[in-house]
Parts: structure tokens; C-alpha cells; sequence
């Protein structure tokens, strides 16, 4: 019995069916029109639609190839339903304008060649074969997996994808553009791996001879901090008639370098690099030119060795953390190759680096400094000490974790006497930050110098890690740690409110606090200042246990100015006339979270009494004048009065005493008188009468 086929192909396709075998005796038929025709060897369908192919023999995949050629230019993922038991060639026919080239841009994880007449792993083997006036030139035989990126061929040429008929199609996808004008036959376009590698490459043609006039280019891309060499494993020089055979070197901001195939290729180069081969009019009766070579890559870079020594450093350990993506950077510790290193305070270790760019690598530090006893804690500046010069990676940052007894607290002190938080509107600088969080990862805040905190007082173990540009120009001391007695509060800072403004937050800020923790700001107002307190980005929880607060009170007061839960009015923002206390407190949040900022703007006090006694004063001295005044005239008046008085004269008539001036008794005879009446002279002796 035979076998019958449904063929239904996508528009200008033809599809040619030929036997390769003799055996057995079998033919392929369709039908034409009202008729069936059928061929013993050949069958091609143009423009066919639903068309009904018979095969005369049951195992027609056996006897038939098939070819399956689409004109048009653009690649379409070929049918995996056209034949699929029979061994099938699928065809691209491309093209472009005769000056242009076309481009062929290759799948992810590119191609590689092989040679022509060999099978890829994957049984689907892709050609490209060009046009050109001497004859078709197959520009080479590829597999998936490979260095190749792109191909760009010039006019014409036709892609082939062979699959056997075991084999079920998979193919990749391929990208067609217009490429540039171009007067090159061919452009391959590689980009060699990392690591060590040798990749191999062949002339169009290969084994057979290269056109004759035509050259073909390799454009290679080479990974940095590798060199490159190129070996001619195999070459024929052909009989040139008119011109010579050369090989081509090109590389950016270089002159081109032009070699003979006997000549030593390029050895141990690094850098990106074109090379061309150009051939001659050759005679064609003689062996005419090929060419097989490899591209062999391998690092430049020497593994730079350096021994850390950390017995110089007490409680100091070193950690290597890969962070950039470069898969090819190679670190070590004791000959062994990690992806994080570890070195514990105390050892000796052997770190090597191979190709690993500085900012790929992030090389921290750590400090503990911890006590069993509160007697037996010792202050202490935080200084980056001076780690070993032969690492090649600059520090990153330092942490010191500091691990107190349950009964203590540790004081953070500015070694420049003051810190400043690091908040929106005053943000730290990029030349100093000191990121200070809780033992669980629990953040603080971000701290620089100068600033209004005079000092942070914590009752949990804590972490301070330092960032600064350069760790090599700036040691520190960072801060000065010493430990008191237990504080109440998780936290305490110490605040010299600046002007214009102050910037308080909750820990952990801009995510909340902790739950059932505490923090206290003691503020200390300048004399004559009050602080204007304005609370902002309040948010508040449901509590599960117990309730948030918010209090204020007056340092030496123990009566409370302020003081809000969750569940009130909030009416936050006051003035506080003097020094003063301010605490958050959160609860067990049911859901949400507690935190908040405050502002404190520092005012002149206006005192009203001391103008008041001034007014006063001015207005008791005012009446002092004035009384002054007002007794002296009337003495004056006084004075002038008894000096004007009138004098009575007997027999003589009454006059005003200013309209004449008195003469002295000496100039008259106004005491001396012609008789005296004795009751002027005794009349005080005799008794009252009417």
C-alpha cells in the first residue's frame, strides 16, 4: 500500500520532493486538475494549497527528500507540519540591492562554524551560500551554540536548515535587516568568551578554494583583561595572476596591518580587532586559496597574592563579598576559591584575585568591642586601624559592634563635639557617614559631625559602621564610646537645638519604631531662648497592647505639658518656655506602626517685666522732676514775694510795692520818727478788746 500526504504551505513556497534511493520501486503523485500525476523521481509543487501528495510504497521517508524554499525576504519559523518523517531542507532565499549587504543577526548564545558536510549535536544544520558572478560560494556551515553574533552577506543568498526525519524541528530564531553598503563578500561578527578559550573559523569555501578577487572579514570582539592569538592551522597559497594574497589587521586608533599567510600572525594582543583576508586572481587550474584557523583567548592578568594578617589587629575580621556580574573574577582564600571570604580575627590567611575589577569585589571590616561587667568596659575612640597594603580592593566600610552587659548602657559621643542625623532637609555630606543600628539590623539613623547632638545614649548592643571616600586619607576617630548605668529608655539623645531649625525622628525612621520601645530627646534651650516644637509625619498604629505616647515635660519639673496616646486629639505642636524632656513611646502594634518627626525652632523670649520696671522707673523719676520742679518755683515765688512786700507808712497814701523802688534807710529818714503813740508801743500789754 502507499501513503498519502496533506500539504497546505505558507505563500511562495515550493516545495520539491526527489528520490535519492532506487530501491524499492516508488513514485510520488498529486493531483491535476480532474487527473493524477506521478513521477518516479521528482515531484515540485508551486504555489500549492491543501494539496493532496500520494507516495506509492509505505515507507516513502525512506526513498524522498524534501525541499522546502521560500522566496520571499524575511525568515518565517519554518512548518514543523510539512513532511515531518522525511529528511527536509528548508530555504531562505534573501536579498538586497548589489551594492548592499544583508544582516543576519543570530539567536542568543550565537553559532559556531563547523565544516561543510558535518552534522551539528542537535541534527539542525544551518548554511548560508552566496551569489556571486563566478558561482555560488557557501560562506560557511554553522550549529547553535557559538561565538557568532552576526553574519552580513552582500546582494544574495539563500540560508539553509537541514533536519533529519527522525529528528523533531526545533529551530531558533534569526532577525533579517538591511545592512551597510559594502564591497566585502561576507562580514562575521564574533565575540570571543572569558576564560581561556580557542575557537575555530574557515574561508568561505573551506575545504575548496576562496572565490578568486573577493575578501571576507572577521570582526572580533575580545573580552578586556584577555590576550588574543591567532594560529593558521591550515592554509593553501594560491598562483596569483594579477594581485596578491594578504591578510588584513585593523584595530581602532592603530595603522592596518598587512601580513603574508607564512607570516607570524598576531600573538598575545589585547583589544578589539578586524581581520580581512583578501585574495587574488588565482590560476584556476592549480590549488587555489583556504584557510582554517583558531582564535586562542586566555587571561592577561597575573593573580595578585596578598597576606592578611589579623593576629596585628585585636577582634578585627575581614569579609570579600563578590558583587559585580563578571563570572570570570577569581578570588581565593588558602587556594581555595569562594564566592565570599571570611577572614576570622585572629588568623592568617592567603587571599589571591584574578581579574577582578576593584568594584567588583567589597571588601568590609568589623570590630567587637564587648565586656562581661560594667567595671570592666573601657571607653574608647573608633579608629579604622591599618589593614594590610597588598589588598588590592579598597575598604569599603567598618563596623564596630558593641556588645554591653544587661546593665549598661553605651554613650556615642562626637570626638568633635557634635553628631548631626542625617534626615530630609539636612542631610548628611557624602565625606563622613556613620550608620548606628540595633544588634538585629534594626537602624538607628545615619549620623555626621557637627550638629545639634551632644551625645546618644543606647540600653541595647548596637553597631556603628563608618563610610567614608576614602578610608586610607581618614581613620577616624569616628566616635568616642564609653558605658554608664542602665538608662530606662531604649534610647536617649542629647540635644543643643541649632538655628534655624532642628530635625528630631523616631528610630528606624522612615519605617517605624520597634515595638514596645522608648526614645528620649533631653533638650537644652540656650538662655533667653524658647523652642516653638512642631510635630510632623505622625504616624500612628492600632495598638494591640498597651498604648503609644508622646510626652513633654520641663527638666526639673516632674508635671507633664504634653502628653497624647493613639487614641487622642492630635494637637502635638506647642511652646516650651525652657529646657525640657520629650518621649515616644510605642505599644504592640495590632497593625501599622508608630513613628514620627518633630521640629524645633529656637525664639527669643519676649520679657515683658523688665520693661515694665523700666516704664515705671521713668515715670517715678519723671514725678521726682516734676516735684523738684514744682517746689522749687513756689520757693522761688516765695522768695520774691517777701522781697516786694508792701510797707505801711502813717499819713502817707497806699501804693503798689513794685511801681516804686525803695530807697535804703540810708538815703531817707524813714526810721526816725517825730513821736511814737504809747499804744503802739504797750499795746501788746493790754488785754483783748473788741
Amino acid at each position: 500500500g502507499g501513503r498519502k500526504v496533506s500539504v497546505n504551505p505558507k505563500p511562495d513556497t515550493i516545495i520539491k520532493i526527489d528520490k535519492v534511493n532506487k530501491e524499492p520501486d516508488c513514485s510520488v503523485c498529486t493531483d491535476r486538475g480532474s487527473s493524477q500525476v506521478c513521477n518516479p523521481k521528482q515531484l515540485t509543487l508551486e504555489e500549492a494549497t491543501n494539496a493532496l501528495v500520494e507516495f506509492t510504497c509505505p515507507q516513502p521517508q525512506d526513498v524522498f527528500t524534501v525541499e522546502i524554499n521560500t522566496k520571499i525576504g524575511e525568515i518565517f519559523r519554518p512548518q514543523s507540519s510539512l513532511f515531518p518523517n522525511f529528511n527536509r531542507t528548508f530555504i531562505w532565499d534573501l536579498g538586497v540591492k548589489p551594492s548592499q549587504a544583508f544582516q543576519l543577526d543570530l539567536p542568543e548564545g550565537g553559532m559556531r562554524q563547523i565544516l561543510n558536510g558535518e552534522t551539528c549535536p542537535d541534527e539542525h544544520t544551518y548554511s548560508i551560500v552566496t551569489y556571486l558572478r563566478t558561482g555560488p560560494a557557501t560562506i560557511g556551515t554553522f550549529c547553535t551554540g557559538g561565538t557568532i553574533t552576526t553574519i552580513l552577506v552582500l546582494y544574495k543568498a539563500l540560508m539553509t536548515l537541514q533536519v533529519p526525519g527522525h529528528r523533531e524541528l526545533d529551530p531558533v530564531d534569526f532577525t533579517l535587516s538591511n545592512g551597510p553598503e559594502t564591497s566585502t563578500m561576507a562580514t562575521v561578527k564574533v565575540s570571543l568568551p572569558r576564560g581561556v578559550s580557542s575557537t575555530g573559523f574557515f574561508a568561505a569555501n573551506y575545504p575548496n578554494d576562496f572565490p578568486d578577487k573577493q575578501q571576507v572579514e572577521w570582526d572580533f570582539t575580545v573580552p578586556g583583561m584577555h590576550n588574543y592569538t591567532v594560529h593558521f592551522q591550515a592554509h593553501t597559497a594560491p598562483e596569483c595572476l594579477n594581485g596578491k594574497v594578504e591578510v588584513e589587521y585593523h584595530k581602532q586608533g592603530k595603522s592596518v596591518t598587512r601580513l603574508a599567510l607564512t607570516d607570524p600572525q598576531p600573538e598575545h594582543q589585547q583589544g578589539d580587532f578586524k581581520m580581512v583576508l583578501k585574495n587574488c586572481e588565482t590560476n584556476r587550474t592549480l590549488q587555489g586559496l583556504t584557510l582554517d584557523y583558531k582564535v586562542s583567548v586566555m587571561r592577561s592578568g597575573h593573580p595578585v597574592l596578598c597576606t592578611v594578617d589579623l593576629t596585628k589587629h585585636k577582634d578585627v575580621s575581614l569579609q570579600l563579598l563578590k558583587v559585580g556580574s563578571d563570572p570570570y573574577c577569581e578570588m581565593s582564600v588558602n587556594s581555595k576559591i569562594e564566592e565570599k571570604i571570611n577572614v576570622a580575627a585572629g588568623t592568617i590567611a592567603s587571599l589571591s584575585f584574578l581579574d577582578c575589577p576593584s568594584q567588583d569585589v567589597r571588601l568590609t571590616a568589623t570590630k567587637t568591642i564587648a565586656c562581661q561587667h560594667l567595671g570592666s568596659c573601657p571607653s574608647s575612640l573608633l579608629t579604622v586601624p591599618s589593614l594590610d597594603s597588598c589588598l588590592p580592593i579598597p575598604l569599603h566600610s567598618f563596623t564596630w559592634h558593641m556588645n554591653i552587659p544587661h546593665d549598661s548602657t553605651v554613650d556615642l559621643m562626637s570626638p568633635n563635639g557634635s553628631l548631626h542625623q542625617s534626615l530630609p532637609g539636612q542631610e548628611c555630606s557624602d565625606s563622613l557617614s556613620l550608620h548606628v543600628a540595633e544588634s538585629d539590623g534594626l537602624s538607628l539613623g545615619d549620623f555626621c559631625f557637627n550638629g545639634a547632638i551632644q551625645k546618644i545614649q543606647a540600653h541595647t548592643n548596637i553597631s556603628v559602621t563608618a563610610r567614608v571616600p576614602d578610608f586610607k586619607k581618614s581613620r577616624g576617630p569616628f566616635l568616642h564610646a564609653s558605658f554608664n548605668q542602665e538608662i530606662q529608655d531604649t534610647f536617649i539623645y542629647r540635644i543643643s537645638p541649632e538655628e534655624p531649625q532642628t530635625l528630631l525622628a523616631t528610630p528606624n525612621w522612615p519605617q517605624g519604631m520597634k515595638p514596645s520601645s522608648t526614645v528620649s530627646w533631653v533638650v537644652t534651650l540656650p538662655s533667653q531662648y524658647e523652642a516653638d516644637l512642631r510635630f510632623f509625619n505622625v504616624s500612628q498604629p492600632k495598638c494591640d497592647n498597651s498604648h503609644t505616647s508622646i510626652k513633654v515635660m520641663l527638666l526639673g519639673q516632674e508635671d507633664e505639658i504634653l502628653s497624647r496616646r493613639e487614641d487622642q486629639p492630635k494637637d502635638y505642636d506647642m511652646l516650651v518656655p525652657e529646657s525640657f524632656y520629650l518621649n515616644m513611646s510605642n505599644c504592640i502594634p495590632q497593625e501599622g506602626q508608630f513613628k514620627a518627626m518633630a521640629k524645633i525652632v529656637l525664639q527669643k523670649k519676649s520679657n515683658l517685666l523688665p520693661i515694665i520696671l523700666g516704664v515705671a522707673g521713668a515715670f517715678l523719676l519723671l514725678l521726682i522732676i516734676l516735684a523738684v520742679v514744682c517746689v522749687l518755683k513756689k520757693k522761688k515765688k516765695s522768695e520774691k514775694a517777701n522781697k516786694n512786700s508792701s510797707i505801711y507808712m502813717g499819713k502817707a497814701s497806699i501804693f503798689r510795692p513794685d511801681e516804686i523802688r525803695f530807697k535804703s534807710r540810708s538815703d531817707n529818714n524813714s526810721h526816725i520818727y517825730d513821736s511814737i503813740d504809747e499804744t503802739m508801743v504797750y499795746g501788746h500789754l493790754l488785754p483783748d478788746s473788741s
